[in-house]
């Protein structure tokens, strides 16, 4: 028998909830992806960009011309001007960029502060380098951070925090002030922060994105990791992207170039054209999706479910405690089979499952979908 390095590991939630709903023939409200298609603009350019020839190798931290536009929306966006040689690494997803950040910087033996519900790769990557994952629990049911449970939980062993915001799965976002706490727990130590904003441009009702690079003594510090997939509604294209100070960058890339050396080199070259010829398609991207958030909640308003707040990202959580008494992946094997609407439980984002009786369920569907979905859902 082989050891096992990952004894914790089976195959994701997504993966098995995505399975059932096919089997069940049910709605897949579950796994994050949209079924609408990318913009044609961007399809268009793929197309060019392979019918051109480019389809070699990528330089190993990303075309150039895609970096410069990066670095543009970076300053546009979050005032933070880039070094385009040294700042900016094109990855092969999100997922890669979070697996790559933590290889390149954390040691065994070392800890690794995350906040539950957490997304899955996370502790993987973390028990893969032989060093621990410290599980801090977000508050119910705002999913903010206890800034004293993280001031405690920090010990000489501490190498990392990773934050994620928009939050997946809660769709919680971090504020100026919640930026400024950390900033204060990192101040004078070793510690690096990776943060995941993969839904950055999926935030509502007027707010501002407090990413990192907003805050100047963070970014000095910081893995910012962003997604081109959840962007331009193509997830499959596994386009991927993390900024970080020089020093920190080339730790990232000595990981980065044997982990996948380089990215997709014809999507490359599409969203590069793409940023430069639209840019505001990430400028509406908020109205785009606060339009199916809120569409999403009428459809549900008459049935058995509780909506939480969404403030950004594209989930919706709802509590079934008036339809059902059970743990959520009872429940959520139920409802595929018999409501036929595939959903996410939250207890695999937890190191203990805390009794919630909640459900993800995806809204970056088109409105059939969601249509199809509410109906089965408000007959519970």
């Amino acid at each position: 028998m082989i050891a096992t390095k990952l004894p914790k590991v089976g195959t994701t939630i997504f993966s098995v909830m995505s399975q059932l709903a096919q089997q069940h023939k049910a709605v897949n409200l579950g796994q994050g992806f949209p079924d609408f298609e990318p913009p044609q603009g961007l399809r268009d350019a793929l197309t060019r960009a392979m019918n051109e020839g480019r389809n070699q190798y990528a330089p190993m931290h990303g075309t150039a011309a895609l970096r410069e536009q990066i670095a543009l929306k970076t300053e546009r966006l979050y005032g933070r001007r880039l070094d385009v040689d040294t700042d900016i690494t094109l990855t092969s997803g999100a997922t890669e960029a979070i697996f790559a950040a933590i290889a390149a910087t954390v040691r065994a033996g070392e800890e690794v502060i995350v906040f539950d519900p957490a997304y899955d790769c996370y502790e993987p990557a973390i028990e893969l380098q032989g060093a621990r994952a410290v599980h801090i629990p977000l508050t119910v049911p705002a999913f903010a951070i206890d800034w004293q449970r993280v001031r405690d939980a920090v010990t000489p062993k501490t190498r990392m925090i990773m934050i994620n915001t928009p939050h997946n799965p809660s769709g919680a976002v971090l504020s100026a002030d919640d930026l400024e706490q950390l900033a204060e727990i990192v101040r004078d130590t070793e510690i690096v922060v990776l943060s995941d904003e993969v839904y950055e441009h999926i935030v509502y009702d007027g707010a501002r994105h407090e990413s990192v690079l907003r805050h100047p003594e963070l970014a000095g510090r910081s893995i910012v990791v962003s997604s081109f997939g959840k962007t331009y509604h193509c997830t499959g294209w596994k386009v991927g992207y993390a900024v970080a100070p020089a020093a920190l960058s080339a730790e990232f890339r000595k990981v980065h170039q044997y982990l996948t050396f380089c990215t997709f080199h014809p999507a490359q070259v599409a969203f590069a054209e793409f940023m430069a010829s639209t840019p505001q398609h990430y400028l509406e991207l908020p109205a785009f999706y606060q339009a199916k958030r809120d569409r999403f909640r009428a459809l549900l308003a008459p049935s058995r479910f509780k909506l939480l707040d969404v403030p950004g990202g594209y989930f919706q959580l709802v509590d079934y405690s008036a339809i059902r008494d059970e743990d959520d992946l009872v429940f959520s094997r139920w409802l595929v089979e018999q409501g036929g609407v595939a959903a996410i439980p939250l207890t695999p984002f937890y190191e203990r499952a805390p009794g919630t009786r909640l459900l993800r369920l995806c809204f970056a569907k088109s409105d059939a979908t969601m249509e199809a979905a509410a109906e089965r859902l408000c007959k519970l």
